[in-house]
């Protein structure tokens, strides 16, 4: 399976949902670098919206001593604590509707595991989030932050961030919230709407707004390695990603070329800034020194509680199929620390190119 990203920095997967552990591995990171656990403890509670889940199970195996990375390999696993599922025979036959049960089975001749979605489960996003975790803190201590809200749920949205005046302050400001909104009222209504899904066995999508900001000008590079390339790659290595867009996205459609350029100008620091922010921080693939500011749409969580339609992959006939467990009608509030991650990954990666970053 492809599970090794390589550009500059390289990180490496492994692991099933059901297995015993779950883990990563990364490589190339600048050695020198203090990493506060208790920090990577508190991305990955995000994560899993539980109180410290991670405190006794994460282990680092190599590339940390005395809290500084060593320059080798950072090796890190997460222990599964449930039991795993010993009947896979049904799910074998019976591909779940909106799962990668039927095409990974193409894929890998019917030998992937598919328990709880093996390999491309959600659960696997532990892991990058360990590795968001790390890239950010060393971004952080750069003055680069990078922060993301649930900007949609189900048509209820979210305020937008400023897209060029977005501040630190302004991230830091929902990074911790158990239900990550910029503005409360909406976020009670998304919350209510959840509830109503879960309790008609429904689950339901949306979309998540990022944005990094204090990212200099003239990182990335144009064609084949542009800034956008590389988070776009690491984004669509997240489960459900429908959709993605930058600065402005799919509205330039309705705009002007004079519309949809931002204008130059010089601020009161002697910094070439833009007074509007359509491209999204990115030119070329290179970072302009304006927040750089993307959105993500999810699918709705293909686990609903309800009766579906599939097909019997033995005798080819079709059945109906219902699922076990349904814990979750959406995935949103997790997915947001995992976006946060891919970008944080993505831009380290880029920023090793800057003179005097390490």
């Amino acid at each position: 399976m492809a599970s090794i990203w390589n550009n500059h920095i390289a990180i490496s997967i492994f692991g099933e949902a059901k297995g015993p552990a779950i883990g990563i591995t990364i490589d190339n990171l600048p050695a020198g670098e203090y990493l506060d656990t208790q920090k990577i403890h508190q991305f990955l509670t995000r994560y899993s919206m539980k109180q410290n889940p991670y405190e006794e199970l994460h282990q680092v195996m190599s590339g940390i001593l005395n809290e500084r990375t060593t320059g080798s390999p950072l090796c890190a696993f997460i222990q599964n604590t449930e039991q795993p599922v010993q009947e896979i025979s049904q799910i074998n036959r019976l591909p779940r509707p909106g799962h990668a049960d039927y095409t990974g089975t193409l894929r890998y001749n019917g030998f992937n595991d598919i328990r709880d979605g093996g390999h491309v489960s959600t659960a696997m996003m532990a892991s990058f989030c360990f590795a968001g975790a790390v890239c950010g803190q060393i971004l952080e201590r750069r003055g680069i932050y990078t922060g993301a809200h649930i900007q949609e749920i189900h048509g209820i949205q979210d305020k937008n961030f400023n897209y060029t005046t977005v501040t630190k302050e302004d991230i830091l400001a929902i990074r911790y919230k158990k239900f990550p909104v910029i503005q409360n009222a909406q976020g009670r209504k998304m919350q209510d709407d959840i509830q109503a899904a879960f309790d008609g066995g429904e689950t339901l999508g949306g979309a998540i707004e990022c944005v990094a900001v204090n990212v200099p000008a003239g990182i990335g590079s144009p064609v084949f390695n542009g800034l956008e390339n590389t988070i776009a790659q690491l984004l669509f290595a997240l489960p459900d990603i429908r959709g993605l867009e930058f600065g402005a996205g799919f509205q330039v459609t309705e705009m002007t070329g004079s519309q949809s350029n931002d204008n130059f100008y010089v601020d009161e620091h002697g910094h070439v800034k833009t007074y509007s922010n359509n491209h999204g921080g990115i030119l070329g693939g290179i970072s302009s020194g304006m927040p750089i500011v993307l959105r993500v749409a999810f699918k709705p969580s293909a686990t609903v509680g309800k009766i579906q339609k599939t097909v019997n992959l033995s005798s080819m006939e079709q059945e109906e199929i219902q699922a076990e467990s349904y814990l979750e009608a959406c995935l949103l509030p997790k997915l947001v620390p995992c976006v946060e991650s891919a970008v944080n990954i993505a831009l380290l990666s880029h920023m090793l190119d800057y003179p005097h970053f390490c």
